[in-house]
């Protein structure tokens, strides 16, 4: 058992539903609270659905301060898993790291039928910065939403060794972009103070996917799930998981 409980509000969200299943993924610092509206209008749509609580996350940062790179990406490998044995397609949505590990998961398992990434980060500068700071924990980077109603689920304080470990991560995929084949959809904020806009940019421009679209979200900062796009986003995801699937 853990020593460390789980925060209100930051469990795995799970739905059993038809044979196409998505995987859905939180960020960095971030909890399942900010990808719940998505996890369920894609349940009431029949879908099958989970969202996993990345290793470290929905704790405490102290947890956080113990997991790698390589236990977020167990988090969503093992979700792929779950999904792989009651679904014949799956798609993958993911919110900034969240989306990070979609990239990943879309690159690593050529059956995923679509990736969304929703301002996914690859690169952030300010962050390789703060790797190199001698403090254990920096500000907390959640809650960046425009909508003044709406709060992020996230750590108060961000783990300096857990900077690092994203920077590995982000190094690791910005490589691996020409691996991905499989139609996308990328949202990105055209103002967002955590990940750099151009990032979604370079994703756009890096995949091989035949079938790749671009959206930009003017009335939302980095949260864009919880903010004034949501639904933007729960609309135009629907129709991409429609438009393929069982489609080769």
């Amino acid at each position: 058992m853990d020593e460390y409980s789980i925060l209100e509000g930051a469990e795995e969200i799970k739905y059993e539903g038809n044979e196409v299943g998505i995987l859905v993924s939180h960020g960095f610092t971030g909890t399942t609270q900010s990808m719940r509206p998505l996890a369920e209008a894609y349940a009431r749509e029949g879908y099958t659905v989970y969202c996993p609580r990345l290793k470290g996350h929905g704790t405490a940062p102290e947890d956080m301060e113990t997991t790698s790179h390589k236990d977020w990406i167990e988090s969503v490998e093992s979700a792929y898993q779950w999904l792989h044995e009651r679904c014949s397609s799956i798609f993958v949505v993911g919110l900034s790291m969240g989306g990070t590990l979609a990239l990943y998961m879309a690159g690593e398992h050529k059956d995923i039928q679509g990736v969304v990434p929703i301002n996914a980060a690859i690169d952030i500068p300010v962050m390789e910065e703060s790797a190199a700071a001698e403090e254990r924990f920096l500000d907390a980077i959640g809650s960046d939403i425009k909508n003044p109603e709406q709060d992020e689920l996230a750590y108060e304080k961000t783990p300096v060794k857990s900077i690092t470990e994203i920077t590995v991560l982000m190094d690791d995929v910005k490589k691996r972009l020409d691996t991905i084949r499989c139609p996308i959809l990328i949202f990105v904020s055209d103002e967002d103070h955590v990940v750099p806009p151009n990032n979604s940019e370079v994703i756009f421009d890096s995949v091989f996917s035949e079938h790749k679209e671009l959206v930009h979200m003017e009335n939302s900062y980095h949260v864009a799930t919880l903010d004034h796009d949501q639904d933007l986003i729960i609309e135009r995801s629907l129709e991409f998981f429609q438009m393929y699937t069982n489609t080769k």
